[in-house]
């Protein structure tokens, strides 16, 4: 029971009140706005770094973030360590061996200083790749490939090959904090996660030629004491840093901060669970106006995002774009059926490279070709925008206007996440690798498009790969997938060639499971 017998509120239901009535839109902007301060105070120190937002939380605490990433806490969490090969996210590692490192940035509302996604997924995953790169170079020196690249592009002799390998740092670094019978465990798994990693079919020789020295994460949040005079150089270290920013103060107690107009309550944090107090701003909208909104103070500051949120939905509509009312959930109810906000990051133009394996679209960031396939992944708000594209499949549960020369060029299959309905992909599948099946034999160039371009789109596009092409990528019509026994293993190399183009891609579990039954269920649909 919550309130005693005379009526009055009992302590435990006061504190949540307290706490309902300090998480206000304003007390969360106010928190980020002043968490980015320490943020770009951090990528000031080494400015050649491209800074890099760990998703969804990181994204709030930055207004010039160059790429994004996604290393999830859970993969990282006590007992529940992870290497996932869906979440591979080889760009950040090809990102730092081109620029020599690369600044994450994240936070958490649990008061720890750093959440688990950095101080364990991240360690994890830069110690399985660095795993993987050794083994890689020393099949290549045995068989005498890499010392003939070596001799060609540096002048190195055999010796010398044999002497940076031995040197190659694949060591499991870890926070201090973490025990080391956490660390022992860990360690007693990285030889198992490095085969996974070694059979999906990354492109481990890309990343491999792309990093001269090994990856190593380095950590940093609000009570980290740096001597400005004493910064090193990132080229100075003997490894690639990968340098994990934690934006947020650790301290799990509100705390209230006076300005000479406004009053406030700091939220570490604050950037986390956006559904559950953003009412529908994003990233984008924030920086759009953060001078407005900072600016409007505790009492105007709901009608305000309100007014910028109904205001982008209006210029939307009008574009043709899907613009559903902005409704705020219950917060209990939110994690469940709250759709993803979208927000467009392409990479700055600052940081492109011709070498990244990782390519996007002419026409808009949020849209990624497949290699050569003829096929893209993107979102739905843009479908209508794109130019070069034959066909479009909207696999988003709303229509949206498609100017194309041949009606039939375009097909709306409406589905819906397996949170909502377990089988909505699954149902659907026939009828998507069939209308890819008939386009791709035209060598007409498909775009797969759904609301956020990173769940149900890529889950098609990867049907829709493992039944039409083969394992090089080539299309042919169904043949090898007739041929083969689709395992999870061979499911998983496909999706790691998918995400090797489509960085943004996060295909949820549930929705892979319905790819998978469909592929192991019977035969591609008849044309």
């Amino acid at each position: 029971m919550e309130d005693n017998r005379d009526g009055k509120m009992s302590i435990y239901r006061a504190a949540r009140s307290i706490k309902r009535r300090d998480s206000t839109v304003y007390n969360a902007l106010r928190s980020i706005y002043e968490d980015t301060i320490f943020v770009g105070e951090i990528s000031q120190l080494w400015p050649d770094l491209p800074l890099i937002a760990n998703l969804r939380c990181g994204l709030w605490y930055s207004p010039k973030f160059h790429f994004t990433c996604y290393f999830k806490s859970t993969d990282g969490h006590t007992n529940n360590w992870s290497f996932n090969t869906s979440r591979l996210n080889l760009h950040v590692a090809l990102l730092s061996g081109q620029k020599g490192g690369c600044i994450i940035v994240d936070a958490t509302r649990k008061g720890k200083r750093f959440p688990d996604s950095m101080s364990k997924t991240i360690p994890i995953w830069t110690c399985v790749l660095n795993h993987a790169i050794l083994n890689y170079r020393n099949k290549m020196l045995d068989s005498g490939l890499l010392m003939n690249e070596e001799v060609v592009d540096n002048s190195y002799c055999a010796e010398d090959v044999k002497l940076k390998n031995h040197n190659w740092d694949c060591s499991l670094h870890l926070p201090l904090w973490v025990p080391d019978t956490e660390k022992a465990a860990i360690e007693e798994r990285i030889e198992r996660w490095t085969n996974q990693l070694e059979t999906s079919g990354a492109d481990i020789a890309s990343i491999s030629s792309c990093l001269k020295k090994p990856l190593r994460p380095l950590w940093i949040s609000q009570k980290t004491v740096i001597w400005l005079n004493e910064v090193p150089d990132h080229n100075q270290w003997d490894f690639t840093p990968i340098i994990l920013v934690s934006a947020s103060s650790s301290s799990d107690v509100f705390r209230n901060k006076t300005t000479s107009e406004f009053s406030w309550n700091y939220i570490p944090g604050a950037g986390d669970d956006e559904e559950s107090w953003a009412r529908g701003l994003t990233p984008t909208h924030f920086w759009s106006h953060v001078n407005d909104l900072i600016s409007s103070g505790p009492d105007l500051c709901n009608q305000k995002v309100a007014d910028i949120v109904e205001r982008d939905r209006v210029y939307r509509a009008h574009r043709g774009e899907y613009a559903p009312q902005v409704s705020v959930k219950n917060p209990k109810i939110a994690d469940d059926v709250a759709d993803v906000f979208n927000v467009e990051l392409p990479l700055a133009s600052n940081m492109h490279n011709d070498d990244t394996t990782f390519q996007l679209s002419n026409d808009y960031g949020t849209t990624f070709w497949i290699g050569s396939t003829n096929l893209a992944v993107g979102t739905t708000k843009h479908a209508a925008l794109m130019s070069n594209v034959d066909c479009i499949l909207n696999c988003d549960k709303e229509s949206v206007s498609i100017n194309l020369p041949d009606s039939e060029a375009h097909l709306h299959l409406p589905m819906v996440s397996s949170k909502l309905d377990r089988f909505s992909l699954f149902n659907n599948l026939p009828a998507a690798v069939n209308f890819a099946k008939l386009n791709l034999r035209k060598a007409h160039r498909l775009l797969v498009c759904c609301r956020s371009g990173e769940d149900i789109s890529v889950c098609i596009c990867l049907a829709i790969l493992t039944s039409l092409f083969d394992d090089k990528g080539t299309f042919d019509d169904g043949r090898s997938f007739s041929e083969t026994c689709i395992t999870k293993l061979e499911m998983r190399r496909r999706l790691v060639f998918v995400c090797r183009f489509a960085t943004t891609a996060r295909p949820s579990r549930g929705n892979l499971k319905q790819v998978f039954g469909f592929l192991t269920g019977g035969s591609v649909a008849s044309a």
